[in-house]
């Protein structure tokens, strides 16, 4: 029997990931499904994170043994300077004030940075992009409200992969379904109370 050594590394990455978010979690208040505290989503999110990580375990053990690819000197650099610019984006920021003295907006824009440099090599498009724009939303949430927020996530989402730029009316259409369910869902049945339009 041989091990998928992508699926294993992948299935224990996630697993490891949301235990770290598990334990940053402890300090946050859960409420109750109805009137969710900071800590509730985030909670479920990991929990589901780990049963996925499990499940990607699993499969590791029962499909074709497929090998890790190594990283190419680009890849390996652009891990590295994302490191180096994330971590010198927020130390600069941090020290400003103003919307980067608050809450984690420095920590945000500087993992945005990191995860931007990290993207440039094709191997490391999709994580780096995908793990951007989710700092994007975080950042845009609080000023430019939720659907400026969600805006973002998609769009920048979209360029991960490059066939979505050949199909701008498909974003278009995702992008607006994905803003109605959104607003039903968290702000309509949830009653999540967060900013729908800019606070300037």
């Amino acid at each position: 029997m041989k091990i998928n050594e992508k699926d294993l590394m992948s299935g224990l990455f996630l697993i490891l990931i949301a235990a770290v978010g598990l334990w940053l979690n402890q300090e946050h208040t859960l409420g109750s499904a109805r009137r969710m505290g900071p800590g509730y989503m985030p909670l479920m999110v990991f929990w589901l994170q780990i049963g996925l990580g499990a499940m990607v375990l699993l499969f590791s053990i029962f499909s074709d043994g497929e090998k890790l690819t190594r990283w190419t000197s680009a890849e390996i650099a652009s891990f590295v300077g994302g490191i180096v610019v994330g971590t010198a984006v927020w130390w600069v920021l941090k020290s400003t004030g103003g919307f980067f003295g608050q809450t984690y907006n420095a920590v945000g824009t500087g993992m945005m940075a990191g995860f931007l440099v990290l993207s440039l090599p094709q191997g490391w498009r999709m994580l780096g992009l995908i793990n951007a724009s989710m700092c994007l939303f975080g950042l845009l949430l609080e000023k430019m409200g939720f659907f400026a927020a969600l805006v973002g996530i998609i769009v920048m989402s979209c360029l991960a992969e490059r066939e979505h730029l050949k199909k701008p009316v498909g974003i278009l259409g995702c992008t607006v379904f994905l803003l109605v369910m959104c607003w039903f869902v968290f702000i309509k049945q949830l009653d999540i109370r967060v900013n729908l339009w800019p606070q300037l």
